[in-house]
Parts: structure tokens; C-alpha cells; sequence
């Protein structure tokens, strides 16, 4: 489990630490409660049936534009 810390909100963006990096998250990903200095859990997953159903989607859209 990763931790990020909010250090604070600019605009539309949440500037996060996490292990010492600094980044920017669009902020409608985070709970709408997340003030400054809250705590946020961060799991990310592979997900294996969206990853397919995307690669068919471009693959069936580059089939089209190469068709004979």
C-alpha cells in the first residue's frame, strides 16, 4: 500500500507527496472531503478485462482505416 500526502490545491489540481516525489492529481480524484494534509491510500490494479475490451476497440478502428 502506497500513501500519498495532499499538500495543497491549485485550481483543478492536488499537489501530492508520496516517498519523497512531489506530483499533481486532477482533483475530482480525489474525495470530495480531501482538505490539506489528509492522508490517502493509493492501490492501483491492472485490469485485465478493460485493458482487452480497449485493445479490441482500437484494434477493430485501425482494421477500418486499412481496409481495402
Amino acid at each position: 500500500m502506497h500513501y500519498l500526502t495532499i499538500d495543497r490545491f491549485e485550481a483543478e489540481w492536488a499537489v501530492v507527496e508520496c516517498g519523497g516525489l512531489i506530483f499533481e492529481l486532477p482533483r475530482f480524484l480525489l474525495p470530495p472531503e480531501a482538505k490539506e494534509g489528509d492522508v490517502l491510500s493509493l492501490e492501483l490494479r491492472q485490469e485485465a478485462e478493460e485493458t482487452n475490451r480497449r485493445r479490441e476497440r482500437v484494434r477493430r478502428l485501425v482494421d477500418d482505416l486499412f481496409e481495402p
